[in-house]
């Protein structure tokens, strides 16, 4: 069974981008840290967005009007707080960047050319548009690495965006992961649909198991509860054992203890061992409600589990073909709004060869009007086309 795998790796300072960069370029003459890396394969990685620069001047390019904007900014703050762009983007809660990283077991591509390993790439590209909604001027470099044991793409992007800053009521820049993976539940669900798209191109992969880090937060509490006991338990036993130790040391040094029909003589020390003895006996027995509350714990928490699992899957059967569906929908809004541009951009060279022949004479000028006239009853559908015999004469 082979799964579908992309994740999200946050970058927060301009020096960790450098490094980022110089591994995905491979700058390197050696990967000492990483021996999977195969450099006499590094040929046959391919770039799907080229950058022809270093990563961080090609941040400072995407960035160029945020850094404007933040200069200009600083001509009016306080001595202080005058910072640099780069030491405030550094300092910044938010990323600098984030890496996208998609791939899949090891086993998917055992079987696959570099062709249509290349078009597995471009469809997970197509996902960092459509499903991310990151724009071509948001993504900093993408390549896939073919120089590993597993094929992968790095696609770093730079989520900047214009926000309203509510003090000044006035749009700003900044770099804000959120506006595009608001928090963990909707990076789950974006993994929900890279997968769906993925096989709706006809890509046989799984999703893996979701949440999987979550289901071992109460297991993790009941370890540490019952480690606890377990601990204190031990304790208590050495304790004991040491005590019951010394007394039989003492019994076996005293002298003939002396008793009658209801009363026995010991040593005072003897007789204190013995009741320590009782007491740390007592200790031992009154941990054993504590265990059996915590293993009566642990039942209910597996019950609970199970039924939330079990809810969970009914949930997930039911918004499946919804969640098909969605992603079937942008999908089809990604490729039409594709289209709209290439008309578009066909319409306006369209327009322009016809200027030109009016411009370079080559259509009359007191047939211009009927020309448009003709072309633009054509455009609209409103005017079928004519046979050779009956075109328009120049």
């Amino acid at each position: 069974m082979n799964y579908a795998i992309f994740r999200s790796e946050p970058i927060y300072t301009l020096n960790d981008l450098a490094q980022i960069g110089s591994h995905n370029k491979r700058e390197k003459k050696a990967y000492q840290s990483n021996p999977d890396i195969d450099l006499s394969k590094t040929k046959d990685n391919v770039e799907l967005v080229p950058l022809n620069m270093k990563y961080v001047k090609g941040f400072y390019e995407i960035t160029k009007d945020y850094k404007k904007e933040h200069e200009e900014r600083m001509k009016t703050e306080r001595d202080d707080r005058k910072r640099t762009f780069r030491q405030m983007v550094d300092k910044s809660k938010s990323v600098v960047a984030d890496e996208l990283v998609f791939t899949a077991t090891h086993t998917f591509f055992n079987e696959m050319s570099k062709e249509e390993i290349k078009n597995w790439a471009d469809r997970c590209m197509e996902f960092v548009h459509f499903g991310l909604g990151y724009e071509d001027n948001q993504i900093l470099h993408a390549t896939l690495h073919m120089d590993e044991k597993t094929p992968h793409i790095h696609c770093v992007v730079v989520p900047l965006v214009k926000k309203l800053d509510k003090r000044t009521n006035t749009e700003r820049y900044t770099i804000s992961k959120k506006q595009f993976i608001h928090d963990k539940e909707h990076l789950s669900e974006l993994q929900d649909e890279y997968c769906e798209y993925l096989n709706m191109c006809g890509f046989a992969l799984e999703r893996g198991t979701k949440h999987s880090d979550r289901e071992h937060i109460n297991i993790k509490e009941f370890k540490k509860l019952t480690k606890s006991l377990t601990n204190e338990l031990d304790l208590k036993d050495d304790k004991l054992s040491k005590s019951i130790n010394e007394l039989e040391e003492k019994m076996k040094s005293n002298k003939t203890i002396m008793f009658d029909k209801e009363s026995v003589k010991v040593k005072k020390e003897t007789f204190d061992s013995m009741n320590k003895v009782v007491e740390e006996a007592k200790k031992v027995k009154d941990l054993k409600p504590k265990l059996n509350n915590a293993y009566k714990n642990l039942k209910e928490v597996t019950n609970d589990y199970s039924k939330i699992h079990q809810q969970n899957m009914k949930l997930e059967d039911e918004n499946r073909n919804l969640k098909y569906e969605n992603t079937n929908l942008r999908y089809k809004a990604f490729t039409l709004s594709n289209t709209i541009d290439t008309l578009k951009n066909v319409i306006n060279k369209m327009a322009n060869f016809v200027y030109h022949l009016v411009a370079d004479g080559l259509i009359p000028r007191h047939k211009e009007d009927e020309f448009n006239d003709e072309f633009e009853e054509f455009i609209s559908g409103k005017k079928k086309n004519k046979d050779k015999d009956d075109s328009l004469v120049l």
